[in-house]
């Protein structure tokens, strides 16, 4: 062979061993959607709940964002607040077809949610609920700018979100723990004493290394699509709302997430959850109190958006409606969800149906 078909050869050889590779990962990434999806995890384009498909003409659909309430953590994605919306929602409205999509992820706060609005905007809502302030516990002190889905260069540049990465590094570890990922975890990063020394056989061994050579591969396409779609800077221009510290920031980013939003000519419902319990409860009552005046101040006349005080809907010292006072289970959920209801077809109700 001469010189140029050897190079031709090898270029072909690798552009095949890369499209191989993507497409052998991409497959097992969607394996892996397809079971968590309808369980504890996400579906492929990243939010909670089956893939919602191309609206039907007159349906009503609702996007509902927040943090881990929103999410529903602790519980199937058919016991979170989206989902039991949308089903007293159909209940209540059958002449029309209805979608809730979950939007929430957890531990995000007010910050994350215009950028998530932008993510999903091709879902086209029609009305949108905002559910936060659990995650935004420390205000201007402590702000929370969390956009977790953007850490994944692979959904800023496509839109797809890849769990595979993920559950190959857990993996790994586990098997090179024994099993016991609890200890590893506590030991990794710490700084603090020796590492544990685990013992595992060569078959775990391979195992570990064949998991971790599949991690790389997956990172090393993600570190390339990261140069491709650099993650956005954080808005920092206030939006002067008067919010008084220390909720400045968690009002300005609701803020922009209810302009954005009637913008795009969606209506708005902006929650204000259950109180937080004991030595919380006054701090929480605060940040309700400014998100309410900024709420009343910036949009009071405008009817595309309502507020919605379920501060005292449900008690989350009950240990019958909330597991760890803060989020709720399947009761607590359908007792939020119910309140929504109403709510959300009055604002629905005043625009005729796309």
């Amino acid at each position: 062979m001469t010189r140029r078909r050897k190079l031709a050869f090898a270029s072909i050889a690798i552009t095949l061993t890369l499209i191989t590779s993507v497409g052998l990962l991409l497959v097992a990434d969607l394996l892996l959607h397809r079971r968590a999806e309808r369980s504890a995890g996400l579906n492929r384009w990243g939010y909670r709940g089956p893939v919602a498909g191309n609206k039907q003409p007159r349906e009503l659909r609702v996007a509902m964002l927040g943090g881990s309430t929103v999410f529903g953590y602790g519980l199937f994605w058919d016991q979170a607040i989206p989902a039991l919306l949308e089903r007293e929602l159909a209940q209540r409205d059958p002449s029309r077809p209805v979608s809730v999509v979950n939007l929430g992820y957890n531990n995000e706060g007010a910050f994350a949610l215009r950028p998530t609005l932008e993510d999903f905007a091709y879902l086209d809502p029609d009305v949108v609920c905002l559910y936060v302030g659990y995650n935004d516990w420390w205000g201007d002190e402590g702000p929370n700018t969390a956009v977790y889905r953007h850490e994944s260069p692979v959904f800023r540049a496509t839109g797809y979100f890849p769990i595979l990465p993920l559950m190959l590094k857990e993996k790994a570890v586990a098997i090179r723990s024994g099993n016991n990922l609890v200890a590893a975890t506590q030991v990794e990063g710490t700084g603090m004493g020796s590492p544990v020394v685990f013992k595992v056989g060569p078959v775990d061994r391979a195992s570990a290394a064949a998991l971790e050579a599949a991690h790389a591969v997956s990172d090393a396409m993600a570190s390339q699509l990261n140069r491709m779609s650099p993650a956005p800077a954080p808005i920092t221009t206030p939006t002067g709302t008067r919010c008084a510290a220390p909720w400045v920031r968690f009002c300005d980013s609701v803020y922009r997430a209810i302009g954005y939003s009637l913008a795009q000519g969606q209506k708005v419902v902006v929650v204000a959850p259950p109180l937080m319990t004991d030595k919380s409860t006054a701090r929480h009552l605060d940040q309700q109190r400014a998100l309410a005046g900024m709420v009343a101040a910036k949009f009071g006349g405008n009817l595309a958006v309502r507020w919605v005080d379920l501060s005292r809907a449900v008690d989350l010292a009950d240990k019958t409606l909330s597991f760890d006072t803060m989020h709720l289970d399947v009761r607590g959920n359908e007792i939020v969800a119910d309140a929504l209801v109403q709510p959300v077809l009055d604002l629905a109700g005043q625009a005729p149906p796309r």
